[in-house]
């Protein structure tokens, strides 16, 4: 393993980006992010994969500058689908401000698109997913569900309106999240993550251990896309069982929740909302910035002291 004195954040900490120091008050963040298709038209799976692949970027508190396009297609693929998923991507890319210089394609059984994306970021103000502090106030910045309705779209059993909740939800930037979050004095933001493929509280049980403390997480106040609860049953998708396997050894769910909402708490998120720890103080006019902003966000829980498990969910 190299050791570089200018490397302030990479893979040990499993961290949403790298970052990379250029002098005192700049630094790079880098992050890559690809997957196949989770809707049907191509022009919304390319808006879909740019918003998640820079969305860790805004995780880690830095601004998005350019992307390089990755991409594997069949021998076959049609081209004016190609071209649209494409077409899709830089839409978004352009929504946020990105230069897209490039990228690369392979040849692939199955289609799979996304991009490396490089910002800049401050590196006194790095917003990473350890450093939460008891006390503080968890806010989520979108709800949840879009895995049990991509799940339920492929089988045909989703309806209209979740389905189209879901892309709006998947389209959208955690640009404006961001910029509020960057807005707020300094030292009140502990910690943030995205939430993606591990879902709520997988990602919230990695910002738990980084931190040291224990996350209290109130069911009822964590935000859903319209139709996801009804659609949960019979369409969990096979990652949310796997997110429920590997962290829910350390994870208490009372036993008023319901099964329902406890397997949309596990439900991996394609392009999700970002989950920070707040100071208390800071935590109310924060949400209140978020909601004017036009995001669905809610305070749903609060950090506490270690206890024996990682998440207690109430």
């Amino acid at each position: 393993m190299t050791h570089d004195d200018r490397v302030l954040v990479d893979y040990r900490t499993a961290d949403d980006a790298g970052v990379y120091k250029l002098d005192e008050t700049r630094a790079l963040v880098q992050t890559v992010d690809f997957f196949t298709p989770i809707v049907d038209d191509p022009f919304t799976y390319g808006q879909i994969a740019a918003a998640n692949a820079l969305s860790d970027v805004y995780a880690m508190g830095g601004r998005p500058l350019t992307a390089l396009a990755i991409a594997g297609f069949p021998k076959d693929a049609e081209r004016t689908i190609l071209s649209r998923i494409f077409a899709g991507g830089l839409e978004t890319l352009g929504r946020a401000g990105v230069a897209l210089l490039g990228g690369h394609t392979v040849q692939d059984q199955e289609i799979k698109f996304g991009y490396a994306v490089t910002g800049e970021i401050d590196p006194r103000r790095i917003l990473t997913n350890i450093g939460a502090l008891p006390g503080d106030q968890l806010i989520l910045t979108k709800p949840l569900g879009t895995g049990i309705i991509a799940t339920a779209l492929k089988f045909g059993r989703a309806t209209d309106p979740a389905v189209a909740a879901a892309i709006r939800s998947m389209i959208a930037l955690n640009r404006p999240a961001a910029e509020v979050i960057g807005r707020l004095p300094p030292g009140s933001v502990h910690a943030c993550t995205d939430i993606t493929g591990f879902g709520l509280l997988g990602h919230a049980s990695e910002m738990a251990a980084g931190g040291t403390c224990g996350f209290e997480i109130e069911a009822a106040a964590v935000p859903l896309l319209e139709g996801a609860r009804e659609l949960a049953d019979g369409n969990v998708p096979g990652g949310g069982r796997t997110n429920r396997q590997h962290f829910g050894a350390r994870i208490s769910i009372g036993p008023d929740v319901p099964g329902d909402i406890s397997d949309l708490l596990f439900d991996p998120q394609t392009s999700g909302g970002l989950l920070v720890a707040i100071s208390q103080d800071a935590a109310a006019p924060a949400l209140e910035e978020l909601v004017r902003a036009g995001l669905i966000a809610a305070i749903i829980g609060r950090v506490t002291a270690p206890r024996e498990s990682l998440i207690t969910v109430r």
